[in-house]
């Protein structure tokens, strides 16, 4: 099976995967794979799982969004945030969930509501991805 390069860029980090097979992405309008050779261009991310095939073996991430750039049978992802799965901290997984659930029982009316949907959002994604 051919290949592509894959890098992972954060604010703080980068993890430079190397060559793989498959990468699927949460794109904003829905999931999308990306394999050897694939047309050019720059897609946005929306919170969710990516996985990454690398010599037959699936890897699982949970991002918090970003975007994808693919420019000569290379890959990056430029994202907010990413975990592998089992780098996944739960506790604090579900921690974040608590509390986005009870600001969001609180109805304080100084509170960000899109700012608790999407840490409920995060949080929840980050559950689902450390399952894998």
């Amino acid at each position: 099976m051919t290949s592509f390069n894959l890098d992972i860029v954060t604010p703080i980090r980068e993890l430079k995967i190397g060559e793989v097979n498959y990468l699927r992405c949460p794109g904003i309008d829905g999931s999308f794979g990306v394999m050897n050779n694939h047309r050019e261009g720059i897609l946005a991310l929306a919170v969710g799982e990516v996985k990454v095939t690398q010599s037959g073996k699936d890897e699982y991430f949970s991002t918090g969004g970003g975007f994808v750039e693919i420019i000569d049978n290379s890959v990056k992802l430029l994202v907010e945030s990413i975990e592998r799965s089992n780098d996944i901290d739960t506790d604090r997984a579900q921690r974040s969930l608590d509390r986005a659930k009870k600001r969001q029982v609180d109805k304080d009316p100084d509170t960000n509501n899109a700012r608790i949907d999407a840490s409920m959002m995060r949080a929840l994604n980050r559950l689902r991805v450390a399952k894998r």
